[in-house]
């Protein structure tokens, strides 16, 4: 599995509208055949900062997202609301095929 997260830092006049103006291109994504999870988050500490979490089948999967039509169109869009260049973490997983389940907490009665 291909890792992928990444630190979005929004213009502030952009940041209520950013998980719409990725509306489509998370549609688009989580639709690919290779996609495992697409997953946004707005920090706790900064209200112009996303967290998008990501993960592909393999490396191709990953190229092929890379490549697609809707990746080079949301780049372009996302170039106009971003106010810094976006910080990412990616690296492959070999034998994982998306989450697993954690072993230190589990839902108890009241």
């Amino acid at each position: 599995m291909i890792f992928i997260t990444v630190k979005f830092t929004v213009r502030p006049e952009r940041s209520d509208e950013w998980l719409d103006l990725v509306g489509d291109f998370t549609r688009a994504t989580r639709e690919e055949p290779g996609n495992l999870f697409f997953e946004w988050s707005r920090s706790v500490d900064n209200p112009h900062q996303f967290v998008l979490v990501e993960g592909f089948r393999d490396g191709e999967a990953g190229a092929a997202h890379v490549e697609s039509a809707h990746f080079k169109a949301a780049m372009d869009t996302m170039s106009y609301a971003i106010a810094s260049t976006p910080q990412i973490v990616s690296t492959d997983i070999p034998g994982m095929d998306g989450w697993g389940v954690m072993g230190e907490v589990s839902p108890r009665e009241a």
